[in-house]
């Protein structure tokens, strides 16, 4: 899947525009929209992948952010 392919349908999930490399803005719509918590962790990027089960925009947000 390409880069915008990927951010279009984090857009459609979390029904606004967000950076998905943005890790506070990850977090607040992660909390906000999903009430998902994420486990403290080094980096956010391992908080994301043990959580990835939790909701599919995880996944996407993994995806995009491996796409660089």
């Amino acid at each position: 899947m390409n880069k915008d392919f990927i951010l279009q349908r984090i857009c459609i999930f979390t029904g606004e525009e967000i950076d998905p490399n943005s890790d506070e803005q990850v977090v607040s719509i992660l909390r906000e929209e999903f009430n998902i918590h994420l486990p403290q962790r080094r980096t956010l990027e391992e908080s994301l992948i043990l959580s990835c089960s939790e909701h599919e925009v995880i996944d996407l947000i993994l995806q995009y952010r491996a796409v660089g």
